[in-house]
């Protein structure tokens, strides 16, 4: 076959149709219900943004634009598999998954955070994943215990 009837974008489109893998933790993937539902609703997403795709007539525009939308597909439906639903705290006595947990520092800050699934986990929105260094050291503690996080005291001041 001619050089003259090869694309030469083919080996680049092709390039960037491998997109690797999003890494899955290795860690349980437990989930509150909001956790599972916005990872069934991800996955949705994920298939008709997929699916979409499949109206483009150009196969290396095909290919290059159902990659990312593929690779979500993917990581979802392994998500959404492998989740295994916690039931709410039953007692807001001790720090457990699900609780929403508030805490003092050395510095006279006040922060909340609901302690959540890796990912439901969002900082800014006042959650935190149950396997961040910050859950770790607070899940089973009660209001009133200190612990220590770097150089810096967490007072538990609240829990919910």
């Amino acid at each position: 076959m001619s050089v003259a009837f090869v694309k030469e974008e083919s080996a680049e489109a092709a390039a960037e149709t491998l997109l690797p893998d999003r890494p899955i933790s290795p860690h349980p993937n437990l989930v509150t219900e909001a956790g599972l539902k916005a990872l069934e609703q991800q996955l949705s997403d994920a298939r008709a943004a997929y699916e979409a795709t499949t109206a483009i007539e150009d196969v290396n525009e095909r290919r290059r634009q159902a990659a990312g939308p593929l690779r979500d597909l993917r990581y979802f439906a392994e998500r959404v598999h492998s989740a295994k639903l916690m039931p709410p705290p039953e007692t807001a006595t001790h720090v457990a998954f699900g609780s929403t947990v508030t805490f003092s520092r050395d510095d006279g800050r006040v922060q909340t955070y609901r302690i959540v699934g890796e990912d439901e986990a969002d900082p800014k929105a006042g959650s935190i994943s149950y396997v961040s260094p910050v859950a770790r050291l607070l899940i089973g503690k009660e209001v009133g215990d200190v612990v220590t996080m770097g150089e810096q005291e967490l007072e538990i001041v609240g829990i919910a």
